[in-house]
């Protein structure tokens, strides 16, 4: 399976690069009243893995 997600953002690309793929970021801004994200991580290598936990 395949998901696909797009947005716009309104930041430089390097401060959105940064909150995208830095998995401390992304426990900060990956939150709403419903969940919380409990654990990130992120390995940007050729055949790395992105693991967001909620």
């Amino acid at each position: 399976m395949k998901i696909k997600i797009q947005t716009s953002v309104a930041a430089p690309i390097g401060e959105t690069w940064q909150a995208f793929n830095n998995p401390g970021d992304i426990l900060q801004w990956d939150a709403t009243d419903d969940w919380r994200t409990t654990h990130a991580a992120n390995d940007l290598t050729v055949g790395g893995t992105t693991v967001v936990a909620y």
